[in-house]
């Protein structure tokens, strides 16, 4: 998924937002370090993050900073005063949004069949929210069921059950025109009907709600229907195995979508205002890239709802601050600054705040950041299509200085591959770029590319990622490449430059320092590779923002999704890493741990790693 690229400088923090296997981190009075698989990290009280995960996998094991249950009762009431840069990338879509910020909200106002829960040690275990359990699976493994728990409801006038026919809606939702979600790829392949609805789909008007409406109403996905027996199950066919289907199930798409949905176009700032809510909170207020105002949902039940406990009134999220802001209002207590939302602790402050009780240290499981190259970019005659350039590139460029600019390795423990550990087909390790200047300007020689210059997009929110564009400008300097900037905000970086997938046909960029992490674990590896690197996931309906095309790695992924076992994909999997990176499709730089820190009024804040952040409905404060 997108993560808001590096949190203290992530999202995805732009946020510290998917990494895994922690690298050593200490303080004066204790330390933590890197354990073997099955053994644990502490450090002041706390213990690690870890799950059980497929075979031959290590397990997702994470540094903790703090107790984030922090003892005491909790407490039901309060306002929760949470402090961002940016806001969500799709105006609280919750069919659509692929970033961490848009799951992170939709949670609130909007339940998913399956959810990460808030409990230390099994954040990136899915577990069952709106379902009642895992899906049965039938007719050869061809066949998923999920029924929907009796008492979720809708917050309508009267309120009014959650249904099978809501989740089949909200599939057919998120391949609206306007604005699909970017991570089709997961799971378009194998769902029966959803490509061929989502191509007609695709040629109704992206600016007429009503034709929207009237598309959905009379046209059906074939796999994906509510079972004749029972209204509260929803059965998704597919056209061929995919074993690891239970975890695409947790992806926005599969979330239910009310029918009041298909009165607002998509992605719009009327629907975010008009949504009902089958969530422990409703949306009270929103004003784009200023603010969010979340109250409690009245028809929410506790009994109905595993995975929230809602404890606050009121949550209330302010999008204007500044990073180096935030930090000095949540360091000093200061009531209006509970905790953070899209950005964390910056790298530069972490060593002197890592004795502090209320810092969280913990792993993200993702690959963040990397760089992208936009291979279609028609800038220096189209230098960046051709692999040479790419290699010499990527030889240029030293990951221990970049990695200094996000706290050190013990903070972000360089990734020299794709797949970051945890997930299948992730080792064992290689590099095959190590830094090497006088490499890069052979092969830049041998492909005939002299004096390039290239553009940097990258987010000056965030302060790590500044520091890596000074970094690249020095490291390309150094092999004769001018490197230029091209700034955008947390939330214009993927909503306006990388998703439309204008600005990279237009040549408004030639480099992009970007997150990415799997969609679930550990059997992720389609959502490491489909959406950022397959031919077939372009923009506007891929993540694939460089253009990057390869046959052969497409077969080789085509292998893993057909394989016969979890063994058997993690070991195509990792061919398909060596491949890309014998490509140099991307440039990967850290498998980040996320810092942030809360208030000291702040309690039983989990860092969910998927999430990138605490799950906000289960935060409660003390005066």
């Amino acid at each position: 998924m997108v993560w808001k690229n590096k949190r203290a400088g992530r999202a995805v923090v732009g946020l510290c937002s998917l990494a895994i296997i922690a690298g050593a981190c200490s303080s004066s009075s204790k330390s933590a370090t890197n354990n073997s698989p099955g053994t644990t990290a502490g450090g002041s009280g706390g213990g690690s993050s870890a799950s059980t995960l497929g075979p031959n996998q290590a397990p997702v094991t994470g540094l903790q900073i703090a107790n984030p249950n922090s003892g005491g009762t909790p407490v039901t009431g309060g306002t929760l005063t949470v402090l961002g840069t940016s806001d969500v990338d799709n105006n609280l879509d919750p069919n659509v949004g692929y970033y961490t910020l848009d799951y992170l909200a939709s949670l609130l106002y909007n339940r998913p069949l399956y959810a990460y829960p808030s409990i230390p040690g099994q954040t990136f275990t899915a577990v069952p929210d709106l379902a009642t359990a895992a899906p049965a699976v039938s007719d050869n493994g061809l066949l998923y069921s999920v029924t929907i728990r009796t008492g979720a409801m809708w917050n309508t006038t009267p309120p009014r059950q959650v249904t099978a026919a809501d989740v089949v809606l909200g599939v057919k939702r998120s391949c609206n025109p306007t604005l699909p979600f970017g991570g089709q790829p997961d799971f378009s392949g194998v769902l029966a009907g959803y490509t061929t609805f989502c191509d007609g789909f695709s040629k109704v008007s992206t600016s007429d709600a009503a034709a929207q409406a009237a598309y959905i109403n009379a046209n059906n996905i074939s796999g994906v229907t509510v079972d004749p027996s029972n209204p509260l199950t929803v059965q998704f066919h597919l056209t061929k195995v995919a074993s690891y289907f239970p975890g695409v199930l947790n992806l926005p798409p599969f979330n239910p979508a009310p029918v009041e949905s298909l009165s607002y176009l998509p992605d719009s700032v009327a629907l975010a205002t008009h949504i009902p809510s089958d969530g422990p909170y409703q949306i009270k207020s929103y004003n784009p890239n200023t603010s969010i105002v979340f109250t409690r949902n009245s028809a929410w039940s506790q009994a109905a709802d595993p995975v929230d406990k809602a404890y606050v009134n009121e949550i209330d999220i302010s999008e204007t601050g500044n990073q180096q802001g935030i930090l000095q209002q949540i360091e000093t207590n200061s009531p209006q600054a509970d905790m953070q939302w899209d950005i964390g602790v910056p790298a530069t402050a972490i060593p002197g705040l890592l004795h502090d009780p209320r810092l969280q240290l913990q792993t993200e499981g993702a690959t963040n950041p990397y760089i992208i190259f936009n291979t279609i970019s028609k800038n220096n005659a189209g230098a960046l299509g051709n692999p040479k350039v790419r290699q010499a590139l990527s030889y240029a460029i030293d990951r221990t200085e970049l990695i200094q600019n996000h706290g050190g390795p013990q903070v972000d423990p360089p990734l020299t591959h794709l797949i970051a550990p945890g997930t299948d087909g992730s080792g064992p390790n290689f590099d095959d770029y190590p830094y090497d200047p006088a490499k890069a300007k052979q092969l830049l020689a041998a492909a005939g590319a002299s004096n390039l210059t290239l553009t940097l997009l990258y987010r000056n929110q965030n302060a790590s990622a500044v520091k890596d564009f000074q970094t690249l400008q020095a490291n390309l300097a150094a092999v004769g490449v001018t490197l230029k900037g091209l700034t955008a905000s947390n939330a214009d970086f993927y909503g306006k430059y990388l998703v439309p997938g204008t600005a990279a046909k237009n040549s408004q960029w030639d480099l992009a320092e970007a997150g990415w992490g799997p969609d679930w674990y550990p059997s992720g590896g389609p959502s490491y590779f489909l959406p950022i690197l397959s031919t077939q996931s372009v923009p506007p309906n891929g993540s694939n923002y460089g253009f990057f095309t390869d046959p052969t790695l497409d077969n080789l992924m085509n292998q893993a999704l057909a394989a016969s076992s979890e063994n058997a994909a993690a070991a195509a999997w990792h061919q398909a890493d060596v491949e890309a990176m014998a490509q140099a499709s991307v440039y990967p730089i850290a498998d980040p741990n996320s810092a942030t820190i809360h208030g000291s009024q702040v309690h039983n804040c989990v860092f969910v790693g998927p999430y990138q952040n605490c799950n906000l409905a289960n935060v409660w404060v003390s005066s």
